[in-house]
């Protein structure tokens, strides 16, 4: 895909998202029409870069990831099956299955309600069952309005299939670089919240944009925000679930910068439901801790690089 032809499916994807967004419509099915599965056949890192950077610009929500999870174990994704994610703030398989039993505790995002099927994932062992056959409920929570539900249940007599070496590690890498994506876009969003308050908000005579101190804060925010999207590209031309890790642990961090900075930017009205950015913020706070939270990625990462004695070299420059 050139430049060109990216550019283009940038704007028709923005375009279809955020007005099916403000519209209350299925951002799932706007995205089916437009060819979602055929990009990330063809094209899956600028299918998922521009997909999910939509979804946080857009502050949107969509049963996407789902796809990105199912296509990295092997499973062909479709509109009706949902696949069952880890729990918030870890990533460990969110199932057991032993001789054809499958225990369940996870969540799932909204495509678990209008979906008929389950992909769930054991430490060695892969099954689809039946949604029915569960428990789904609804997460309230911080985020109400983000769609995401908790699955549990036992179902019996599931077929499985062997997990492919390393099948599981690969998901979750390509789940981290997706999410990641959605909070750089998420953040992109907030910084525009940020500087348009900025820009109109006039004190002592003039915008606050030309105070020195509110400067600075835009000016981290966006230096996080583009380091973050550099680690993202690292972690596609990598391709190892470290790099994936570790651009999910930034991504995190990033989010909470982007939080610090444009809160202290928006003040008053920040912390009001008035303004949207509380919208954002929300769904950053859920979204920093699907595959991991930036703290425990970190600290998983040490123990690794403590227990092999070894630090590998990430990215050659």
């Amino acid at each position: 895909m050139d430049a060109a032809e990216r550019a283009l499916l940038e704007e028709t994807v923005r375009d279809a998202v955020t007005s099916a967004a403000v519209a209350g419509a299925s951002v799932d099915a706007v995205l089916g029409e437009l060819g979602w599965l055929e990009m990330l056949d063809a094209e899956p890192r600028d299918a998922v870069e521009i997909v999910f950077v939509t979804l946080g610009l857009a502050n949107a929500n969509a049963g996407v990831v789902d796809d990105v999870v199912a296509t990295a174990l092997g499973v062909a994704p479709r509109a009706d099956l949902a696949v069952v994610l880890p729990r918030f703030g870890g990533w460990a398989p969110p199932a057991e299955i032993v001789d054809g039993e499958v225990r369940i505790d996870g969540l799932a995002s909204p495509r678990v309600a209008t979906a008929t099927e389950l992909l769930v994932v054991g430490h060695e062992r892969i099954a689809i069952v039946p949604v029915d056959a569960c428990t789904v409920s609804a997460v309230e929570g911080i985020d109400p309005i983000g769609g995401w539900h908790r699955v549990r249940g036992v179902v019996g007599g599931a077929a499985a299939d062997p997990l492919v070496d390393g099948g599981w590690d690969a998901a979750v890498a390509a789940g981290r670089r997706a999410v990641g994506h959605q909070l750089a876009g998420n953040g992109r969003a907030v910084l525009d919240l940020a500087r348009s308050h900025a820009l109109d908000r006039v004190q002592f005579g003039r915008p606050i944009a030309s105070f020195q101190a509110v400067r600075h804060r835009l000016a981290e925010t966006l230096v996080a925000i583009e380091g973050l999207e550099a680690t993202l590209g690292a972690a596609w031309d990598d391709g190892t679930p470290i790099t994936s890790a570790l651009a999910k642990a930034a991504a995190g961090r990033t989010a909470r910068t982007v939080a610090t900075h444009c809160q202290q930017v928006l003040a008053g009205i920040g912390f009001t439901t008035d303004h949207p950015y509380h919208l954002y913020l929300k769904r950053a706070t859920v979204l920093e801790g699907l595959f991991g939270t930036a703290d425990a990625i970190v600290l998983d990462v040490g123990r690794h690089l403590i227990r092999t004695r070894s630090a590998p070299t990430l990215i050659e420059l």
